[in-house]
C-alpha cells in the first residue's frame, strides 16, 4: 500500500534577500503543509511567477534592484488574485501607504518574535480563497431568469453557468 502524498494547503513564494529570512519562513511553512519556494530578488520571483502559479507571495518590501513595492504592483497587475504580504525592517508611513495602494493584504514588521501575526495573515489569505471558490462553485449552480434574478440550477455536471437572456 502506497501513503498518499497530502496535497499542500496553498502554494507559498517567500521573497527575501536574506538568506536566513528566507529559510527561517519556508521552513516554518513547509512544515505546517505548504509548498513553499524562495527567491532571493524580485527578478528572481518574476521568473518563478511567469512559470509557476503560486496564491501567496510573502514579499520583504527593501532589497537590491527591483523593490518589494514594485514586485507586489507587477504582481497585482499580472495575478490580481494572488495574495501579497509584505514584510520590512525600515517601517515608514510611506512604505505602508505604498503597500496598501497596490493591494499588499497587510505588512508586517521585521524582526518577527514569532510567526504569529504572519500565520494569522497567511490563514485570512486562505480563508479568502476559499470564500471566492464556494462562490464560484455556488455559481456554476446559478442560472438567470428574465434578465434579473438568478435561480439555482442542480445538475452538477455543469462546469460553466448558463446565462439565459429574454
Amino acid at each position: 500500500m502506497i501513503a498518499k502524498t497530502p496535497t499542500p494547503k496553498a502554494r507559498l513564494l517567500i521573497v527575501d534577500d536574506s538568506q536566513d529570512i528566507c529559510f527561517l519562513i519556508s521552513s516554518h511553512f513547509k512544515f505546517r503543509g505548504f509548498a513553499v519556494e524562495t527567491a532571493m530578488s524580485g527578478n528572481e520571483a518574476m521568473k518563478l511567477i511567469e512559470k509557476d502559479h503560486f496564491e501567496i507571495i510573502v514579499c520583504d518590501i527593501i532589497m537590491p534592484g527591483m523593490k518589494g513595492t514594485e514586485l507586489l504592483q507587477k504582481v497585482k497587475k499580472q495575478h490580481p488574485m494572488t495574495h501579497v504580504i509584505m514584510i520590512t525592517g525600515y517601517v515608514s508611513l510611506e512604505h505602508l501607504l505604498t503597500c496598501m495602494r497596490f493591494g499588499a493584504d497587510t505588512c508586517i514588521f521585521k524582526p518577527m518574535d514569532n510567526f504569529s501575526e504572519l500565520d494569522t495573515a497567511v490563514e485570512m489569505a486562505i480563508d479568502s480563497m476559499r470564500r471566492w471558490e464556494e462562490k464560484i462553485i455556488a455559481l456554476k449552480g446559478l442560472k438567470e431568469v428574465n434578465n434579473q434574478s438568478l435561480e439555482y440550477v442542480d445538475e452538477p455536471d455543469k462546469d460553466i453557468v448558463e446565462i439565459e437572456t429574454a
